[in-house]
């Protein structure tokens, strides 16, 4: 899947963009389940996340009609309102995920903007070439009828159409956001497909508009005042103004009669509140399993990445990402290829939780094997197929549009700097530009033997690794311009200036132990020289003649 970004073209090939060592994870996130929960216990989590989520509804709406003109004037006095009716802290925390909402609204808006503009220009290439010209690897051709040529020049208008709308609603400052999702919204008019009756999906979509979250405050009791989770695992929420006759403690609380236990980071968790630090908490109900949980997250202290060049000290694993698989490949520091490909494959079928754990799953072997490797960081291609996942670019090739957009980019580079930070490992983004034509070109073959068997992923594996060491994908420069090569340098780029056997060819297999017999059984060592005066060279004869006369 390589070579698919787009860029400016310099001498009829894309230029490249710099390689670079992506920022660690700011946050960390942990869950636990809330188990053996009362019906009164559940009851007030439903009341409390009706409320809240109402309140939260209203806000939202509120902050939209704002658009451009809000102000902080304008935040206070939202939250002024809303303190009425919960509590300061409740109506803090119920602002600040309205702020985040719209934010990410607007990046939604520019993220659509530019995939309309990239069809756009997709279109108005094609339909200026003539009918039936033959297209390139870097740019369609001509639309292949008149009669495709004429529905395409319509929807080049209506794409031209909803570009417009939503560059006037981003001038305006105008969102369009759904609490609970558009996606789960769209889905009530298709319940047969979704397999749910309208009492079922109503549950789900009022579970999903709830709002049970509390930012966390440093200096406050275990981390957080509204939702208060001690160390031996107890639950208590300060209950809005309205539902306090709900409360079972005191100053208008209510605890839970159950105790959590977080499994994973616990120690981490229980050393924050210990030390009275901001830990925020989510509490929501998984209605398909009718299951409540509890999730706590914090914020990281901003750590430096470490310079390229201390990334690449150790050597470099390099990973092509693919529909079905990662195929990685180990180098030195010089860029040699150490060892075989490795493979690690996922299935992105079935439920976005299956798809989910298979990434995962993937890439804690894959993490775990560049741990065991030796090397710093892992080199990955910077993939955006926001250009490549348009109709107009591969309208005809519907399975291979459905195959990009299978890719989880997105998820897949939050996952992967995440977990490759908790194991020391930097991550070193590329750009994707010609990998897999050039790592197939220059070590595809080289490195393919009878016991060893080189596909094009592996192959853009190591060009992703050698690009992200600062070297050429190729495995030798050009030869030097004059006769001797100490004039103008030494062509190689595989080695440093101190190897031994640089000056000489690559050997044709690689995977043999030093001394051992070769893998294709063709090579065989040169007879040894006879021992018998009659079948000896001519110069031990000589020296035999000579030997006799003297003697």
């Amino acid at each position: 899947m390589s070579g698919l970004g787009g860029g400016d073209v310099v001498g009829g090939l894309r230029k490249l963009a710099v390689s670079f060592v992506v920022p660690g994870p700011a946050g960390v996130a942990i869950r636990d389940r809330l188990k053996h929960l009362t019906p009164q216990d559940e009851k007030v989590l439903r009341a409390v996340g009706e409320h809240q989520g109402a309140l939260a509804s209203r806000d939202l709406r509120a902050r939209c009609a704002d658009g451009h003109d809000h102000s902080t004037d304008a935040w206070a006095a939202r939250k002024r309102e809303l303190t009425k009716e919960s509590s300061s802290r409740i109506a803090g925390a119920i602002t600040k995920a309205t702020h985040d909402q719209w934010a990410l609204a607007r990046r939604c808006q520019a993220a659509y903007m530019k995939t309309l503009a990239a069809g756009i220009r997709t279109l108005r290439h094609r339909l200026s070439l003539p009918i039936g010209e033959k297209g390139t690897k870097r740019a369609a051709g001509g639309y292949h009828s008149r009669g495709e040529w004429f529905r395409k020049s319509r929807r080049l208008a209506a794409l031209e159409d909803r570009y417009s709308a939503a560059v006037a609603d981003w001038q305006a400052g105008r969102v369009r956001v759904v609490r609970g999702g558009r996606r789960l919204l769209n889905t009530r008019h298709h319940l047969a497909q979704a397999r749910l009756t309208e009492d079922r999906w109503r549950e789900r979509w009022e579970a999903e508009r709830w709002f049970i979250a509390a930012d966390g405050e440093s200096g406050k009791r275990f981390g957080n005042e509204t939702i208060r989770v001690t160390p031996n695992g107890e639950v208590s929420i300060k209950l809005p103004a309205p539902l306090a006759h709900l409360a079972n403690a005191p100053h208008g609380r209510y605890t839970l009669t159950t105790r959590i236990a977080f499994a994973h980071r616990g120690v981490e968790w229980a050393d924050r509140i210990a030390a009275d630090r901001a830990v925020a908490y989510r509490i929501h109900l998984n209605v398909d399993r009718g299951r409540w949980y509890l999730t706590a997250s914090w914020q990281r202290p901003v750590v430096k990445t470490i310079p390229l060049e201390a990334a690449r000290a150790r050597g470099m694993v390099g990973v092509d990402t693919n529909a079905d698989h990662f195929a990685a490949y180990h180098l030195d520091r010089h860029g040699n290829p150490v060892g075989g490909p490795h493979r690690f494959g996922f299935d992105l079928s079935g439920t976005a939780g299956h798809r989910d754990a298979q990434i995962r799953h993937a890439l804690t072997r894959l993490i775990n094997w560049a741990v065991r490797a030796g090397v710093a960081a892992i080199g990955i291609e910077d993939l955006d197929f926001t250009t490549e996942k348009t109709r107009e670019k591969h309208g005809r090739r519907k399975r291979f549009r459905q195959l990009l957009s299978g890719i989880p980019t997105g998820k897949l580079k939050a996952r992967l700097v995440s977990m490759a930070a908790e194991q020391g490992l930097s991550i070193v983004a590329v750009d994707p530009a010609y990998t897999s034509l050039w790592g197939a070109q220059h070590w595809q073959k080289p490195l393919a033997t009878p016991h060893r068997t080189m596909s094009r992923h592996d192959a853009a594996g190591i060009a992703i690794g050698r690009r992200a060491l600062g070297h050429p994908v190729r495995r030798r420069t050009a030869p030097p311009p004059h006769d001797r090569s100490d004039r103008a340098g030494h062509r190689t780029v595989q080695a440093g200036p101190g190897a031994r056997g640089r000056e000489g060819t690559r050997p044709p297999t690689t995977d043999r132990p030093p001394g051992g017999p070769s893998p294709s059984g063709k090579r065989k060592r040169e007879p040894s020289a006879s021992n018998t005066v009659r079948n000896a060279p001519r110069t031990q004869q000589w020296v035999q003649d000579s030997l006799m006369r003297t003697g």
